[in-house]
């Protein structure tokens, strides 16, 4: 199915900046902090003047009070590499419906038009985006660039997500390996926004956040954008009646009337949050949820405001 993503419909975020809550790394003068420093820009401390150094630096106004010598210091703005990270496997195709549109999206659906709205943010700010696509493998990456040619093959690949789920061939899910390899592969200092439903580490978060961390350890941020249909995943609100449940990546199948289950699993599920919410404290993620029964517009927006707020 040929789709193409409706720039008129991605999210307008007004005056709104995402800027990098802590150092990055970018290529050329921008809105955000680099980890290098010099002496062409923004004023950050005073540092002792070591002996050899030019004195062309010095802070003659503060020999005077003081009668030592110290060395302005300054910390330059840098541009910021956003890396886009998207999950494509089957489950990502849930709900499965005849007609996905911004009023009835799957999870992948809703993710690619929140994706395309930050790539219309950092373009904005001349921010630098790349993407990454992952299922059982890695199967997409391309390195933040700025160039119009390069965010027009990002658009490119996004649209290809959009399709109908295909009960032959399903895609099953290997987060923890593929934010592996996308930690070795991005090795500048970045901004890194991952779209999952989580649904592959519901035994043990344990190696989930070791990958994140990994990433962390790169010195990268990260923000999880957790995407759930809050109605049907989270609280199994259906009709008190049977019904076959199909796993979406392995094709099992469950036969039960969910009222039965209904209080239990809405207990695991929010256990499960909980563990969740835990864990991203712990290793300074942030976590966003992203329930695709709202306006992804109002989700985006909302997370941007209360980081404007934080940092």
């Amino acid at each position: 199915m040929n789709f193409s993503i409706d720039r008129n419909r991605l999210a307008q975020f007004g005056s709104l900046e995402f800027l990098a809550r802590q150092i990055v790394e970018g290529f050329i003068t921008g809105l955000h902090k680099s980890p290098f420093h010099g002496f062409s820009v923004e004023f950050a401390e005073h540092r002792l003047y070591n002996t050899g150094e030019p004195i062309r630096h010095i802070d003659w106004k503060l020999y005077g009070r003081t009668e030592k010598l110290f060395v302005k210091r300054y910390e330059e703005e840098t541009n910021l590499r956003c890396q886009l990270v998207i999950d494509k496997s089957s489950s990502m195709c849930f709900p499965v419906r005849n007609k996905i549109d911004l009023e009835h999206p799957n999870k992948l659906f809703f993710s690619v038009y929140a994706a395309a709205s930050l790539i219309e943010l950092m373009r904005r700010q001349r921010d630098a985006v790349g993407l990454d696509l992952f299922d059982e493998t890695l199967a997409f990456h391309e390195p933040a660039k700025m160039s119009a040619v390069h965010n027009k093959l990002i658009y490119s690949e996004l649209e290809k997500l959009i399709d109908n789920y295909d009960k032959d061939q399903k895609k099953t899910t290997s987060t923890v390996q593929c934010l592996h390899q996308i930690a070795e592969m991005t090795h500048k200092r970045s901004l890194v926004v991952i779209f999952t439903d989580m649904l592959d580490s519901l035994e043990d978060h344990n190696k989930l956040f070791e990958a994140l961390e990994h990433l962390k350890y790169n010195k990268h941020e990260v923000i999880l954008f957790h995407v759930y249909d809050g109605q049907l995943e989270q609280n199994l609100d259906f009709e008190n009646r049977p019904y076959r449940f199909v796993d979406l990546e392995t094709g099992d199948t469950l036969k039960l009337n969910p009222v039965e289950v209904q209080e239990r699993y809405r207990q695991l599920m929010a256990e499960r949050k909980d563990d969740i919410l835990k864990h991203c404290y712990q290793y300074q993620i942030d976590y966003v949820e992203a329930d695709i029964n709202k306006d992804y517009n109002q989700i985006l927006t909302s997370y941007l405001i209360k980081r404007s707020k934080l940092y």
